[in-house]
């Protein structure tokens, strides 16, 4: 499904690129500026990888980030990272079991790039400083499996402490090269030139100064790498940082997104009762990796059967099996029961989720873990191509927040470490091979777009999980989308018949990236009437190979100020980023 021409031409211009859609956020003038040449949005595996190689090529380099260095998704991670690192596997036998896992819509360029690319990132992982757990026996990194994988590739650091590992290996590298940070910085909107081209960013520094205070970096090369948008969800295993901002900052700069629809919900989220709400404890699909069952209360283990893999299913499939039974049984919940372990195994391999069980007063060494589905990852996201740069001229996008072409319809588990890796390499080599002049200084732009109030955000998450969650229907869907409808278009109307929005401030601003994402979620969710991956219509049951093997891409419109221009590609080809949209709109 490789698509030929897919990559840029190198000064990242192409047709319809960089198309402006006049939208930004209420917010002051920046009072106070920064110069460089590149700006990381984000201190993940991703933000932090490309700021190293960025400045190792003797670029000046600023990271921004919206709370410490090390408090972004990556230290979450617990299973580990996939790579074909272990005696007897390949790149290609990881390939293969990525496109399965993405049902029918991973782009192979991309996926390939990753598996083979992989090991050697892994490696220089290593190099930076980065500890993994290794065999006592012959010295070698510790594989384990995952669902979807039918090789031990994961290399994890800590048991199940793996994305703590690397936050902390990399933000050290960070500290020890000298890069400028700027810390608990919400990154507001991009700044263009006159021909639409990146200029830097505006930003505002929580806590510091006025409580909307504004500030901008300036640079022609910025790399977005904010993580997911888990927050647009009640429950999610995401940090509560994470309400999309960076997808909702490209498209206002009139970038493309592809693929939101298919939002994983990891399968076993522990469960602390029907009314939790924002970030949940993971139990790691690696204690299902090492043999741990689902079952229901009676004891069955009801994914036997349903897939060869059983418990180790891909995602989509093992989220799909838990809610089926969850309905069937009417239960809140299922069980993870991983008693055989033993209290030693517990303690050594899953010495964090251990503790997060004890402290909700559940013991995995005595007795089942109930767990339940939440939101967990993007598959979707800013489309980029294979060097990570997207439709609007110096603006790339690697991690979470990126649409790369390798996750498809599911990603596949511990690839995304691996893949904000191994694109974030990419995006950094690309920066170093052009030419080091800036563009021109960023246009101001008035602020069109209405502020959504403070409590906005629990309205969203609750219209969201009922309408748009692991269960999605055509009415569901709908209802979904028009109480979104119903929040934008109030503002919207305080705004142009009044002259009022909410006041500028962190709270406002992120319940107004929230319905954004929200909105374009939505929208591609009612037009995909399938199930594939993890988007699934309970009234269409059924994966549709014949109408829906196809991406849809979305971009809000430079002309009307409610609109969502939705595309479907032509086929499963991942699309040219170069490719300029048709104008063709969604009908809500």
């Amino acid at each position: 499904m490789s698509t030929p021409g897919r990559d840029l031409p190198s000064d990242g211009a192409g047709p319809g690129a960089g198309t402006a859609t006049g939208i930004r956020l209420h917010a002051p003038a920046p009072g106070w500026s920064v110069d460089a040449d590149v700006v990381v949005v984000g201190s993940g595996v991703a933000g932090l990888t490309a700021a190293l190689r960025c400045a190792a090529a003797g670029r000046r380099t600023v990271v921004v980030t919206k709370a410490r260095l090390d408090d972004g998704s990556t230290r979450w991670a617990q299973g580990g990272i996939a790579a074909a690192l272990g005696e007897g596997d390949t790149p290609e036998q990881h390939l293969d079991d990525t496109l399965v896992a993405g049902a029918g819509l991973c782009d192979e360029a991309a996926v390939r790039l990753l598996v083979t690319e992989g090991p050697g990132a892994v490696r220089r992982l290593i190099a930076a400083g980065a500890v993994f757990d290794t065999s006592a026996e012959t010295g070698e990194i510790e594989l384990t499996r995952e669902g979807g994988h039918h090789r031990r590739r994961i290399a994890h650091a800590g048991g199940d402490a793996t994305g703590a590992e690397i936050s902390r290996a990399l933000v050290e590298a960070v500290h020890e090269a000298g890069i400028e940070t700027v810390e608990n910085a919400l990154v507001l909107d991009l700044l263009q030139d006159a021909q639409g081209r990146t200029a830097g960013v505006t930003l505002h520094v929580m806590g510091e100064g006025q409580h909307d205070g504004v500030g901008a970096v300036h640079a022609p090369a910025v790399i977005l790498a904010t993580g997911g948008m888990g927050q647009v969800f009640s429950a999610t295993t995401n940090p509560s940082v994470s309400t999309g901002d960076g997808v909702a900052l490209a498209l206002r700069a009139g970038a493309e997104v592809s693929d939101l629809e298919f939002v994983q919900f990891h399968p076993t989220v522990l469960f602390l009762g029907p009314d939790a709400e924002g970030q949940q404890p993971l139990v790691s699909e690696a204690v299902r990796g090492e043999g741990a069952h689902l079952v229901d209360a009676d004891g069955v283990r009801f994914m036997l059967g349903q897939h060869e893999l059983a418990e180790l299913a891909p995602r989509d499939i093992v989220a799909k099996g838990i809610t089926r039974r969850m309905l069937e049984q009417g239960a809140q919940h299922m069980y993870l029961d991983a008693r055989h372990f033993g209290a030693e195994m517990w303690e050594n391999r899953f010495p964090t989720i251990l503790a997060a069980c004890r402290a909700h007063g559940i013991d995995p060494v005595t007795e089942p873990i109930p767990v339940a589905p939440a939101a967990h990852y993007a598959s979707g996201g800013v489309r980029t191509d294979l060097h990570g740069r997207t439709t609007v001229p110096g603006l790339y996008a690697c991690g979470e927040v990126a649409c790369t072409g390798v996750h498809g319809a599911n990603r596949l588990a511990s690839n995304s470490l691996l893949e904000g890796l191994v694109f974030a390499e990419r995006i950094a080599d690309d920066i170093a091979a052009q030419d080091r002049s800036g563009n021109g200084p960023g246009i101001p732009v008035p602020s069109t777009g209405p502020l959504q109030p403070a409590g906005a955000r629990y309205e969203i998450q609750r219209i969201m999980t009922n309408g748009a969650g692991v269960l999605r229907s055509a009415e569901s869907l709908r209802t979904a989308a028009e109480a979104l409808e119903g929040l934008y278009a109030t503002a919207l109307n305080d705004l142009e018949a009044h002259g009022k929005t909410a006041e500028p401030g962190v709270d406002t601003w992120e319940a107004t990236n929230l319905l954004c994402v929200a909105r374009v979620l939505v929208a591609a969710a009612r037009r995909r009437v399938e199930t594939r991956g993890c988007h699934w219509r309970e009234d269409h049951p059924e994966r549709d190979d014949a109408a829906w093997r196809r991406h849809l891409v979305v971009r809000l419109s430079a002309t009307e100020k409610r609109a969502l221009v939705v595309v479907p590609t032509d086929s499963a080809d991942f699309p040219s980023v170069h490719v300029p949209l048709s104008t063709q709109s969604l009908e809500q």
